[in-house]
Order: structure tokens, then C-alpha cells, then sequence
């Protein structure tokens, strides 16, 4: 079986285009945002100390930390749920796979033996990453409980500019290509570039 791997930073346009290379190519799809909070679930149970710690927070308690704080947390929650998420890509049936989340970290990745024709890195710029939030019905949605929703809404932001710089300058370490978005590339635009890192 064979796999790509789109990575990066959320509301970079990943999904976006993980699903027109998956209609174009007929690959099989995998979003790790829709297993995310499963593998949560079952890494808590497995006792990993940052899923667990998670489901006992309120909804304050996650978000109005320190932005660098829950970048840490951020990072290692996906450490602790990318066991399972390789072993069920692994097990899938399907020839050829294109797998797409914020979870699949160039670090992590690297270690599987992805190579460099396998995995690309998508990063937003800050002003688009923040207009493209403000763009998405389950933001209200998440914040829910949360006594300042805008405070805690700049925390996230905060945290996800964060995330994306530490996406890029790992992905760069490990060797891997990485393409900031500010949104003027169109989605064809966007999937021509991914298709030639894929060599597709």
C-alpha cells in the first residue's frame, strides 16, 4: 500500500485539496480529523498522559493557557494518537492511500521512512489562517463554555500561528517541502504545486 501525506497547519486548504487528489487519482481518503478525538479516547484510556489530562479540562482550562502552553500540548496529543492513526493507514485496504491532518507531523512522519516525494507541509500566513477561522460554523461550537469567547478565540489563534511556524521549520528540517498559503493561490493552483512535490 501506498501513501501521502499532506501535513501542516489547520485551515491551510489541506483537506481542500486532499479531496481533489483523491477524486482525481480515485485514492482512498484519509482525514485524521475525522478519528482525532477516537484515538483520544482510546490513548486515554491507554493512560497517555496528555489525552488523558485533556478530558478532565473544562473548556476555560483548555483555552485560556498560555498560547505557548497549549502548543506543547497541542504537539503532544499528536504524538500520542499517531500510533494509531499509521496503524490503521497500514491495515487499509486500499492500493494507494492520500492521508491529510495536522497530526501527521514531519517528525513523526519521518520516522515511518515517508519520503521526500510522499509528504508535504501546508502552513497559512497569520492573516489568512485568521480570516479563514472566522470563516468556520464550529468555532462558536468549540468555545462553547468558554466565560470570554474572544479571549479565548485570540488564545487559539495565537497557539495555531505558533503551530504553523513549528510545522514549517521542522518539515524544512526534516527535509521535507513546505508551502505557505495567504489564499491567493486557487485551489487547481494549489493542487498543481502538491501534485509535482508527489510526482504524481
Amino acid at each position: 500500500m501506498k501513501a501521502f501525506y499532506i501535513g501542516g497547519s489547520p485551515c491551510s486548504g489541506k483537506s481542500t485539496i486532499a479531496e481533489l487528489i483523491s477524486k482525481k487519482y480515485g485514492f482512498d481518503y484519509f482525514k485524521l480529523d475525522d478519528k482525532l478525538f477516537s484515538y483520544m479516547e482510546e490513548a486515554a484510556k491507554n493512560n497517555k498522559p496528555r489525552c488523558k489530562a485533556y478530558f478532565s479540562m473544562t473548556p476555560d482550562q483548555i483555552w485560556t493557557r498560555k498560547p505557548k502552553e497549549q502548543l506543547i500540548d497541542e504537539v503532544d496529543i499528536y504524538r500520542e494518537i499517531f500510533d494509531y492513526a499509521i496503524n490503521d493507514i497500514k491495515t487499509t485496504c486500499a492500493p494507494v492511500l492520500i492521508a491529510e491532518g495536522a497530526g501527521f507531523l514531519p517528525e513523526l512522519v519521518k520516522k515511518t521512512d515517508v519520503n521526500k516525494s510522499s509528504y508535504v507541509c501546508i502552513v497559512p500566513t497569520r492573516d489568512f489562517q485568521f480570516k479563514k477561522y472566522c470563516e468556520r460554523e464550529w468555532v462558536n461550537y468549540i468555545l462553547e463554555g468558554c466565560t470570554d469567547k474572544q479571549a479565548a478565540f485570540n488564545n487559539w489563534m495565537e497557539r495555531d500561528a505558533m503551530f504553523a511556524l513549528y510545522a514549517a521549520e521542522t518539515a524544512e528540517k526534516m527535509g521535507y517541502k513546505t508551502f505557505w498559503t495567504d489564499g491567493m493561490n486557487n485551489p487547481t493552483e494549489m493542487l498543481k504545486i502538491v501534485e509535482k512535490v508527489f510526482e504524481l
